[in-house]
């Protein structure tokens, strides 16, 4: 169901951070693009539509903390 990538837990991460895709982007050495695909990825294996949702739902899996 949620079988996120360590790459994508990263990415959550930084999101529940509250960094923008530019930031995320840098801070991981990925592109923009590759930011974006990473997140529409979580969003489709979290069944969330948006980036609160998401954070909102791997805190509740236990995938990331705050």
């Amino acid at each position: 169901m949620n079988n996120l990538t360590n790459q994508e837990i990263c990415v959550l991460g930084l999101v529940a951070k509250g960094l923008i895709n530019k930031e995320i982007a840098k801070e991981l050495n990925i592109s923009i693009a590759t930011t974006k695909a990473h997140l529409e990825s979580i969003y489709k294996k979290l069944n969330a539509h948006n980036r609160v949702q998401a954070v909102v739902k791997a805190i509740a899996l236990e995938l990331i903390e705050v």
